[in-house]
């Protein structure tokens, strides 16, 4: 008796033994087959077509709505009516596209942030060349769209406030002051580390707008070349074409420079570490 009781109990042991067992073997399955899978290095699309492409369609559709908004502007709006359309579309874009290609938009941003670091220099030419196409194609999209008349009343929306070379000074001077101010917070709130900011679409977008209001009648604003060179290839409006070339690049020089030697973190500035 005694021993089949034993014979018994050692049954079941065993039998209990097997099902934890299995249960242990059916938990590292499950836990084998729920571990993450090794995340696949961006191909490349992603790191060079994908960018390119971003910053095209950005600029075409800030310099669309951009212009339109010019062109369509009712007087009694003011500056208020460019002012918001520009800083709206902008804070959209960055937000949509800042993942893909860090929504640059603009020629100077592209070369203030390969200056501190925030891009790779063989990204610089085909961001620039997107960009200046992306302006085109964006102009030739709000003419498309606008009567004949008010397209030319406004002038494609190119940059006709500059008619005499008494403005010129002020005019450079705005161009380089306003666009190193927002180019400065592109830098510190998207490129340098210790300052990085959730809130930078909303941060430049406003910064477009104040500058806007701002200086809106001293320079009109432009602080992009792209939204510049698109309305003039489509009107031919070259006048003082250069002053919207030189006056931004210079301005996002000076705000690389302040990033890079005073205000950006230990990783992006070069002095005083």
């Amino acid at each position: 008796m005694i021993a089949r009781h034993l014979r018994s109990l050692n049954s079941g042991i065993q039998d209990r033994m097997a099902d934890a067992k299995l249960e242990l073997s059916d938990m590292e399955t499950s836990l084998s087959k729920n571990k993450a899978k090794p995340v696949k290095p961006p191909g490349r699309f992603e790191r060079l077509l994908q960018p390119c492409v971003a910053e095209l369609v950005g600029t075409t559709f800030f310099v669309f709505i951009g212009c339109v908004s010019v062109i369509e502007n009712v007087e009694t709006t003011g500056r208020l009516q460019p002012a918001l359309v520009h800083g709206f579309a902008v804070a959209v874009m960055v937000a949509c596209m800042a993942e893909i290609s860090g929504s640059h938009f603009n020629p100077p941003f592209t070369l203030a942030i390969f200056l501190c670091g925030g891009l790779q220099l063989g990204m610089v030419a085909p961001y620039l060349i997107s960009q200046l196409i992306g302006g085109v194609l964006g102009a030739a999209m709000s003419k498309a769209m606008t009567s004949k008349m008010k397209y030319t009343n406004a002038t494609g929306a190119a940059f006709t406030i500059l008619t005499s070379d008494e403005q010129l000074a002020g005019a450079l001077f705005a161009e380089v002051a306003m666009t190193a101010l927002v180019t400065l917070v592109v830098l510190l709130g998207a490129v340098n580390n210790k300052s990085k900011s959730p809130l930078v679409p909303f941060m430049v977008g406003c910064s477009v707008i104040i500058n806007i209001l701002a200086g809106g009648d001293v320079s009109g604003t432009c602080l992009n070349p792209a939204r510049a060179f698109g309305p003039a290839v489509m009107t031919n409006y070259w006048t003082y074409h250069w002053v919207y070339w030189v006056g931004p690049f210079v301005g996002s020089l000076v705000a690389a420079a302040l990033v890079r030697l005073l205000l950006g973190d230990n990783k992006t500035r070069i002095i005083m570490k």
